[in-house]
This record gives structure tokens, C-alpha cells and sequence, in this order.
């Protein structure tokens, strides 16, 4: 399968000479076009940090991470905007959506920055809309839209421009269950009729669960990792904790 992602042997180091964090030690992953991969890990373990360096909104110390075969660690300047606004789709905790736009104009400025003429935005932007369940709140306001139906309008927002990799950063952490399991499944909508490739940081077993790898985190380093393969998601589910457990700590952490 076409890999959108390679990550070779990156450390990343915060600090100085007298006082060094190593946050990545050593870390080495791949992810193929159409994957959803999950990343777990408690607090500290380095899974955001991952998920910055991917995101090049943090640079890695060493190794080298490759999106759609270019070398985003070596990407400066108008390049480096050029990439991220092209390959990279992001949806974050707190929905990251302007409150003084509709649903509608937040997903039309995600357009309109790679330059797609207003004229052409209408169709995709209903198209997207129509698929993820958000026609009704489109020309809502935020202060107007559950948590929910913002995070949905900030996930229409990341995937319209049809980026090589979707971001998402804890993205179920402001929800609630309801809300939760809604978002989840538009996500498994856009990963397997859309074939999104998506990477979803996350502490949560149960989003985890709907990923169809899910790879462990802790000190910086990879722990473990577990495909779905043919198995339901309840059964899934339950590997995931198991494996949760191996990992040590507060086990209330993961779920």
C-alpha cells in the first residue's frame, strides 16, 4: 500500500545541556493510505509531542518524518506553509473554529485560503455536509452548535481541502459520550467510504477502539502496538485495555 506517512527514528529533546527531557527517544512508525491509526499513552508519554512533530508545529531534534514522500523536517519558510496547508487537515480538542463565522463560512475559509473560487466551494462544501450530517447547522453560529456538532463542522473543516493526512488531537476530549460516539463514526465514515487517512492521538480507550491500529506510547518510546484485523470493536476494545494495563499507571487514564 502507498505509505502518506513514514516517521524514521526521530527524537525530540526539550531543555538545555543542565536540564534535558528526552520526549521521543527513538521512534520509528508507518502509515499507508486509508489507515486510521490511534496513538495511546498516558500524560507524559510523548504522544502529543509525536503528533507536533508530525504536524511540524514542533521540530523534531533528530530523524527525519516523511508526509506524502516529502521531508517535512526540512520544510522552512513559504514552504513549510505551502505543506501544511495542502497535505495536512487538523482537528483539535477545543474545535479551533471562529465564533464570529457560521458552519458554513468556517469550512468556505478552509477553501478559500488554497485558492478554490467561491463559485466551486458550494457543492463540496454540501457534499461534505450532506456525508457527515451537518446540513441543518451549517448556517448556525458556534454559540448556536453543540460541542458536538462543532467538532463536526471542525472535522468537515479538515478534510475539504482533501489532504493527505487528517490530525486529530484528542479530539472526543471536550465531548460527551452522545457526542462522542457521533463524531467517532463520522470519522470511521470518512476513513473507510472516503478513504481519509487519519492519525488520532488519544487517551481514551473506547475512541481508540474505533481505529483500525492503535500504537502505545511510554517514556518517549513505542510500547506495543495491535491491528484490528477481523474482529469486532467490542473485541477490540478489550485488547486495547489489556494492553492499557500492561502499560502500568492509572488505568481510569485510558478510559
Amino acid at each position: 500500500m502507498n505509505k502518506i506517512l513514514k516517521i524514521e527514528k526521530i527524537e525530540k529533546y526539550y531543555g538545555n545541556k543542565s536540564s534535558l527531557t528526552k520526549a521521543i527517544n527513538n521512534i520509528s512508525l508507518e502509515a499507508s493510505k486509508g489507515e486510521f491509526v490511534a496513538i495511546m499513552g498516558s500524560s507524559g508519554s510523548g504522544k502529543t509531542t509525536l503528533l507536533n512533530c508530525i504536524s511540524t508545529i514542533d521540530k523534531v531534534t533528530s530523524g527525519h518524518i516523511y508526509v506524502d514522500d516529502i521531508d517535512v523536517t526540512k520544510l522552512k519558510g513559504n514552504k513549510l506553509n505551502t505543506f501544511r496547508r495542502e497535505k495536512l487537515g487538523f482537528i483539535f480538542q477545543d474545535f479551533n473554529i471562529l465564533d464570529t463565522l457560521t458552519g458554513y463560512e468556517n469550512i468556505s475559509l478552509a477553501l478559500s485560503i488554497i485558492g478554490v473560487p467561491f463559485k466551486k466551494q458550494e457543492k463540496r462544501i454540501n457534499d461534505i455536509a450532506d456525508k457527515l450530517g451537518i446540513k441543518k447547522i451549517l448556517n448556525k453560529y458556534p454559540y448556536q452548535m453543540s460541542g458536538g456538532e462543532k467538532q463536526r463542522i471542525a472535522s468537515a473543516r479538515a478534510i475539504i481541502t482533501n489532504p493527505k493526512i487528517v490530525l486529530a488531537d484528542e479530539p472526543t476530549g471536550a465531548l460527551d459520550s452522545k457526542s462522542s460516539k457521533a463524531l467517532l463514526e463520522s470519522f470511521e465514515y470518512l476513513n473507510k467510504e472516503l478513504e481519509s487517512t487519519i492519525l488520532m492521538v488519544t487517551h481514551d480507550a473506547f475512541t481508540a477502539s474505533y481505529a483500525s491500529r492503535v500504537i502505545f506510547i511510554k517514556d518517549g518510546k513505542i510500547f506495543s502496538e495491535i491491528s484490528k484485523g477481523d474482529r469486532n470493536r467490542k473485541e477490540f476494545f478489550n485488547d486495547i485495555i489489556e494492553v492499557v494495563t500492561l502499560l502500568g499507571g492509572d488505568l481510569n487514564d485510558a478510559l
